[in-house]
Order: structure tokens, then C-alpha cells, then sequence
């Protein structure tokens, strides 16, 4: 099995360590959208070491960081798919770490609940 994130030069990390590494998102969703990638090439979170998951957790604090001094977002999503049938398109674990700013969205209520959006907005359904 190969991975298209391990075919990215070093010079693309906008952040790494011992385990995991951290790229900008290739098709991003809002500016600075960035991808925490493991080095070791596992389908998903759930089989990723716990060492492996704590080394993509601190990248996420050090991308949000970054991304705090050069975006300035408002919010943040932060996540992953594992399997297919939640949507992964690349089987190889990496956390999203997606900024968010006001007026991005009409109504950003519900935040990642929207991959299922009949069932986002759970607050009009009382």
C-alpha cells in the first residue's frame, strides 16, 4: 500500500516530529486547512500506536498555534475519517484541522454533525 502524503517532499511540512508530520491541505475547505499525517503509513486512528496518536495530537496544537499567528481564525474543526464508509478518500490516517471564520456559513451550528446534515441541526427538532 503507498500513500500520496508520503510522496510530499520534507519541504512541504509546515510542521513534524518524531511520528507524524503536517501539510496544507491539497483541496482545502477554508484558508490554512492542514492535514496532521502519520509517518508510519496506518489506515486510521484506531490503528495508529498511542504514541502515534499523541505525536499527531501535539502537531495539532502546534498547526493550531501557527495557524492562530497567520490566519487569525475564529473556531476550529478538528478531525478524522476512519473507513470508507465515514467518507476517507485517502487510506492513511491524517487529522483535519479546518479554521473557521465568521460568515463562512449562514448558520455554523452543528459543526462536524453536518456530514450527516438531516440530522445537523438537531436544535430545530425538539
Amino acid at each position: 500500500m503507498t500513500s500520496p502524503f508520503l510522496e510530499r517532499p520534507a519541504g512541504d511540512h509546515v510542521a513534524d516530529n518524531e511520528l507524524a508530520f503536517a501539510i496544507r491541505d491539497g483541496f482545502p475547505v477554508s484558508p490554512g486547512h492542514t492535514l496532521v499525517i502519520t509517518r508510519r503509513l496506518v489506515t486510521h486512528w484506531f490503528e495508529a500506536t498511542p504514541e502515534e496518536q499523541a505525536a499527531v495530537m501535539a502537531l495539532v496544537n502546534t498547526v493550531k498555534a501557527q495557524l492562530d499567528d497567520s490566519h487569525y481564525p475564529d473556531g476550529y474543526n478538528v478531525g478524522f475519517n476512519a473507513g470508507e464508509a465515514a467518507g476517507q478518500t485517502v487510506p492513511h490516517l491524517h487529522m483535519h484541522v479546518v479554521p473557521r471564520y465568521r460568515g463562512d456559513r449562514p448558520d455554523p451550528r452543528g459543526g462536524v454533525r453536518w456530514v450527516l446534515p438531516e440530522k445537523a441541526d438537531h436544535w430545530t427538532r425538539r
